[in-house]
């Protein structure tokens, strides 16, 4: 028998996994997948658990049958729920002996460069000490869920900040279908994607009663942590011995096979992480350059949009609409207002101060 490596895990429990319809925990289900972290994680393995379920697990107790749409009902009611969800999990794990710890993020953890450093060498010494993370959205005070998507997203950026092997999405279903399979008998089962392209038409629209993770927050999860070499499945939480599986390599779920984009770390998080204030439109010449690996200058802007300051990060389009870059740039909207359009002379004249490139191409990356 030979041994198997060990492995950096990140899993994602959906919030139809952890809770019924009328927001109570479903015991069972939990205490399985528990068990299962915790087997692997006495085998070696790094065990990260991103959560859903706050808002669910807070609709039981102020007794409310449908998922809250205002967002400081969904506050109020993650703030009941975040305490009752980790202590279920922390009185689980403390059966097995394992040690957890509570972990809450948002996207400006994310998004700012110094929170996410500091996010990430957390989470590697907990690891180091050999503690299983919890971790959630702090729904409490961020209103980001709305964009984390049940926290899909934050599982693949939590992926990519500890480096992880492998991401397991768990959810409601088997994994992906080309159509959904509830309404359409004729959907088929799709077990391995190598490519994105290959699953653009298949329809993505299903979506569980009480989380916001429906299948295309899965996919947009997977299209994140594979570019970043981290090989996702997205798997049915209830199936037994289905993290045992995953790790294993076994055919279970969907499985997205880890892509090289050639990207450090510095340029995910620019390209995944960091959210944009605006966009500058540029012209053919300067679309050329980019993707030639060139900086941006002034001169092949044409128009700009939004309102952004300089070192915040723009996305950078095509006169024709097509997204070519993102990146952090040099100047303030007002600024490149004055300087688009001209040769670096120019721009020295009208601003002696400013930086010939409006964004360096080491703070610029393509996008796909």
């Amino acid at each position: 028998m030979t041994h198997q490596r060990e492995m950096t895990v990140v899993a994602k429990i959906g919030s139809s996994t952890l809770t019924d319809g009328r927001g109570k925990f479903r015991l069972g289900p939990m205490a399985g997948l528990v068990a299962e972290i915790c087997d692997l994680h006495s085998r070696g393995h790094r065990m990260l658990l991103v959560s859903s379920g706050a808002v669910s697990s807070g609709m039981g107790p102020l007794r409310m049958t449908n998922r809250p749409t205002e967002v400081v009902d969904l506050q109020a009611t993650a703030a009941v729920g975040q305490g009752r969800l980790y202590h279920t999990y922390s009185q689980l794990f403390g059966h097995e002996e394992v040690v957890t710890a509570q972990v809450l993020l948002t996207t400006f953890d994310v998004a700012a460069r110094t929170q996410y450093l500091n996010a990430r060498n957390t989470l590697r010494r907990l690891l180091e000490l050999g503690v299983v993370p919890i971790i959630n959205e702090n729904d409490t005070t961020s209103t980001d869920e709305l964009c984390f998507g049940d926290n899909d997203i934050l599982a693949a950026q939590v992926a990519l900040l500890v480096g992880a092997d492998l991401l397991v999405l768990l959810t409601d279903t088997d994994g992906l279908y080309t159509a959904d399979p509830t309404r359409d008998s004729s959907a088929e089962f799709i077990a391995q994607v190598d490519d994105f392209r290959d699953i653009a038409e298949v329809s993505m629209e299903s979506k569980g009663a009480l989380g916001l993770g429906g299948m295309r927050s899965k996919v947009g999860a997977a299209r994140v942590a594979t570019s970043g070499g981290v090989t996702t499945v997205i798997a049915r939480g209830t199936r037994p011995g289905v993290l045992q599986a995953c790790v294993k390599g076994e055919p279970v779920g969907t499985r997205f096979a880890p892509r090289d984009l050639g990207l450090g770390a510095f340029k995910l998080w620019l390209l995944y992480g960091k959210p944009t204030n605006g966009a500058v439109i540029v012209d053919a010449g300067a679309a050329r350059a980019l993707r030639d690996r060139g900086s941006l200058l002034p001169v092949g802007i044409v128009a700009t949009t939004g309102d952004f300051e300089a070192g915040q990060a723009v996305t950078v389009i095509t006169e024709a609409g097509s997204e070519v870059a993102k990146g952090i740039v040099n100047y303030s909207r007002s600024e490149l207002e004055i300087v688009k359009g001209l040769r670096s002379h120019e721009v020295a004249e009208r601003l002696p101060q400013a930086s010939p490139e409006a964004i360096h191409r080491d703070y610029l990356v393509l996008v796909e």
